[in-house]
């Protein structure tokens, strides 16, 4: 019951914040309550604080005992949902596919059916000796990719 009570909530507050959305949602045994949520503009601390307060303040701790945890997502973590790869447009990221190929280039574009990736490569010269820069692009099917991880440039 707890469980479902929670989820209506979720929804509730990201009904009314629509620039918000759930990434991962569980409750363990012992009533620990965590979720993950992302937004199309990042997260911020009140964004947590927010949802945080919104489920909180509607649960009755005399009917259930519980903690509540309400974060965002690492940045090492793989990105999940479609609307994350929104605001990764320009930046750099890692894909695996289902095939077990690994991608690595600049996100340009999200279609409805996936994502685009760009990088430079150096292959040989068609004729004479040497090689030179090529850029390459390739359209990568959502339903291919088994894990697509923003990649950290220090």
């Amino acid at each position: 019951m707890l469980k479902e009570r929670v989820e209506e909530l979720l929804t509730e507050v990201f009904a009314e914040h629509k620039s918000l959305f759930l990434i991962d949602f569980s409750i363990s045994p012992d009533n620990k309550i965590k979720v993950v949520i992302d937004g199309d503009a990042g997260v911020s601390l009140n964004d947590c604080i927010l949802v945080s307060r919104h489920v909180e303040h509607q649960l009755d701790r005399e009917e259930a005992d519980f903690s509540l945890e309400v974060t965002s997502p690492g940045a090492a973590e793989p990105v999940v949902h479609q609307r994350q790869y929104n605001k990764n447009i320009g930046r750099k990221l890692k894909v695996k596919t289902i095939s077990g190929e690994t991608l690595e280039g600049k996100l340009e574009e999200i279609t409805e059916q996936g994502i685009k990736l760009q990088w430079k490569q150096r292959e040989p010269k068609p004729v004479g000796k040497g090689k030179r820069t090529v850029t390459i692009e390739k359209e990568i099917l959502f339903s291919d990719i088994a894990e697509a991880k923003v990649v950290i440039i220090f």
